[in-house]
């Protein structure tokens, strides 16, 4: 007799045929997913998650980012980080960006090398030690970061507005706990 996954196939076959007091069959596909299409889902077994949450409350904010930075300014979401950073602490080093983006060193300096290369900013040679390299806006990088930064105040307006001035600051402030945590 032929088999199958190690059993016989009239084994299998009687399987199939079995009542459905011995064997339970589960829905077929195309009925569950009509009848339950229009419901939501229930997400609680992930409520406890704060990646999670974080997650959801992302996309959102990134929507927002593209709209108002991201494809009016031409910047992705860490090259704007990084513009800003280095607008606001002129002559940052390439190692403190690491650590502050808790970034590999070699991708810093391959996202240093792009914005180098879209004349946003430029490495200068250290005045007190000659083997480091400071990393400050060009002209066309300050006007930048200032567009950006102006547009940054604003551009979460709609996301935030469901709550009080008291219920943001709180927010805010323990995200900045949280992220205090980190071990890089």
């Amino acid at each position: 007799m032929p088999k199958r996954a190690g059993r016989p196939l009239a084994t299998l076959a009687a399987m199939s045929s079995a009542t459905p007091q011995t064997l339970n069959p589960a829905p077929s596909v195309p009925a569950l997913a009509a009848a339950t299409a229009t419901e939501p889902i229930d997400q609680s077994c992930l409520d406890h998650i704060l990646g999670y949450r974080i997650s959801l409350a992302d996309i959102p904010s990134k929507r927002a980012f593209m709209q108002f930075i991201g494809k009016p300014m031409n910047l992705r979401p860490i090259e704007f980080t990084t513009l800003l950073l280095v607008a606001f602490n002129p002559g940052v080093t390439q190692k403190q960006l690491a650590q502050t983006l808790a970034m590999p060193a070699p991708n810093i300096t391959i996202l240093i090398d792009r914005m180098t290369d879209k004349g946003l900013l430029a490495r200068v040679r250290s005045e007190t030690d000659r083997r480091a390299q400071n990393v400050h806006p060009t002209t066309e990088g300050e006007a930048l970061a200032r567009r950006a930064h102006a547009a940054s105040k604003t551009m979460e307006a709609d996301l935030l507005a469901p709550l009080s001035p008291g219920e943001r600051t709180l927010l805010f402030e323990l995200l900045r706990k949280i992220a205090g945590q980190r071990r890089d």
